[in-house]
């Protein structure tokens, strides 16, 4: 009989930027604390806006990670063989579609075997198009919860990243990647989302 609380899983939290993903992707890791389950919490070593060793929300809200290279996710497995880890049952991995292809078959890996796995992060670019890395979770995870923001043009659903350059809309072939929060991006619905050819 299938046990959500003992087998493994993945489940992922999604959506545009300010529509709330690291609020309940800790108030989830918060809960399994709570419960004495042991997380251990990563977080992709180029995402320091706010802080080096925390995973923090725009709003401050921050625990504790483990910093990981895009480029080397494998060391996330590397570092659950350590003796000292041997009884986490989950693994949280926020802000996952930094990272290269290789963390899908990390992350299927832990669920396999009886890891519960909580990811966050966005599911499509500036330019509102998919996150290749995203797109190759979603259909394997067991959950998916997508969460919106409002837009601050018309206080709809917004359910796009719009990115800012020089109080200007971004262009079609500005880079994909652009750490930043409110200084270079803002939420919007999709009649108000604009890229500049």
């Amino acid at each position: 009989m299938y046990n959500r609380y003992n087998d493994g899983w993945i489940e992922v939290i999604t959506g545009c930027m300010f529509a709330g993903k690291t609020e309940e992707f800790i108030r989830r890791i918060i809960r399994l604390q709570y419960a004495k389950r042991k997380v251990l919490v990563f977080k992709p070593s180029i995402d320091v806006r706010y802080s080096a060793t925390k995973v923090v929300t725009h709003k401050g809200i921050s625990i504790q990670a483990i910093l990981i290279d895009v480029n080397k996710p494998e060391e996330i497995l590397k570092i659950l063989k350590a003796k000292e880890n041997e009884d986490v049952v989950a693994v949280a991995v926020d802000e996952v579609q930094f990272f290269n292809k290789k963390i899908v078959e990390i992350l299927t890996e832990l669920a396999n075997n009886n890891k519960q796995v909580i990811v966050a992060g966005l599911d499509q670019d500036f330019r509102a198009e998919p996150f290749p890395i995203m797109s190759e979770i979603l259909p394997r995870a067991e959950f998916v919860t997508k969460l919106d923001a409002i837009c601050v043009i018309c206080g709809a659903a917004a359910t796009r990243t719009q990115r800012i350059i020089n109080g200007k809309e971004a262009r079609y072939n500005d880079p994909i990647i652009e750490i930043g929060a409110q200084e270079k991006y803002e939420a919007r619905c999709r009649k108000h989302h604009k890229v500049l050819k």
